[in-house]
């Protein structure tokens, strides 16, 4: 059975809209650990566009779950994560210009590099996740690199319907299958929702799910009606 990491880069994109000091990110990791969470992922982005430094610190020092940190495989990443001692770190591509990640990881290309970078974190007892388009040779080059895991890119997945979503998802069960047989860890994200998440919870050998954008979404909507009532009652009050 698939565990749930929740991503909550989210709910700071919320804080820094206004560059105050709410919602913090950290205090609702706390009620997604309430809730059931596994893990709390966090992607610390090069221009600090919601995820700041101060929050990557407090959550390894404050949740009881495991803590996934989402970085760029850059130097000033590396010495972070060396310092903040994460559960594990999941290399992403990044983008300035991209409002959301917008692929996986090329891994063939940068072969040398990750493994060294790979290499680096793994001497400081972090294990490593490739976040990987599912495609078998990109498999076999993060296990040639020395991943510990890989997440498999499912937004082509959960933007499809009908036949093509059905193509989609047998390429993503092959791929945690191979995956499997060559000893890694297989997790899974990116736009998964309430409609689509089932049917790649369901596959043999999923380790983790890593949902964000949607159960944030999903909050607001059960969330805001007993918000507004507390504001009213305030307000009222007098």
């Amino acid at each position: 059975m698939a565990t749930l990491g929740v991503n909550i880069d989210h709910i700071a994109n919320v804080r820094q809209a206004r560059k105050t000091v709410e919602p913090d990110p950290v205090q609702f990791a706390f009620l997604a650990e309430l809730g059931g969470a596994d893990s709390i992922t966090v992607h610390l982005r090069e221009d600090r566009r919601h995820i700041q430094d101060r929050d990557v610190f407090l959550l390894k020092e404050t949740i009881k779950t495991k803590l996934n940190l989402e970085m760029a495989a850059t130097e000033e990443m590396l010495e972070i994560a060396k310092k903040t001692l994460p559960d594990y770190v999941t290399l992403v591509p990044e983008k300035r210009e991209e409002v959301t990640t917008e692929g996986g990881l090329d891994v063939k290309s940068n072969l040398e590099y990750l493994k060294n970078f790979v290499g680096n974190l793994k001497d400081s007892n972090i294990e490593v996740s490739a976040f990987i388009d599912p495609f078998s040779e990109q498999i076999k080059y993060s296990k040639d690199i020395g991943f510990d895991f890989i997440e498999l890119h499912t937004g082509k997945y959960s933007e499809l319907s009908g036949s093509k979503q059905y193509k989609e998802l047998q390429r993503i069960i092959e791929s945690t299958h191979l995956a499997n047989d060559l000893g890694l860890i297989v997790n899974a994200g990116h736009g998964l929702n309430y409609n689509n998440v089932k049917k790649i919870a369901s596959i043999n050998n999923m380790n983790e799910l890593n949902i964000g954008h949607s159960i944030v979404a999903r909050a607001l909507a059960i969330g805001l009606e007993k918000s507004v009532r507390e504001m009213k009652s305030l307000i009222t009050s007098n």
